[in-house]
């Protein structure tokens, strides 16, 4: 299944308290209960005002969808060819 990266541009998004990224969060899992098991979120990344998602899903489309039934931006969505880490190095 594709892994996608999406950004997400949210102005002091670094700035979120504890209870607004757990309402967030909250929003996100009940879309992707709604969209089914196939659209997974692995993980984010929160900066100043920008968060980074990363998910599994079988297409863009679908990736789209969850940010349009959710409410949330998808600034850009770029499909992940590959990972690389120091060990690819070797």
């Amino acid at each position: 299944m594709p892994k996608f990266v999406i950004e997400r541009e949210i102005p002091g998004a670094g700035k979120l308290s504890e209870a607004e990224l757990k309402a967030v969060s909250h929003k996100s899992c009940d879309v992707l209960r709604e969209l089914g098991p196939q659209v997974q979120w692995l993980h984010s990344y929160v900066t100043a005002d920008k968060i980074y998602c990363v998910y599994i899903a079988p297409d863009e489309e679908q990736v789209r969808e969850h940010a349009r039934l959710g409410g949330f931006p998808a600034n850009s969505v770029a499909r992940v060819m590959t990972v690389i880490d120091p060990t690819t190095a070797e």
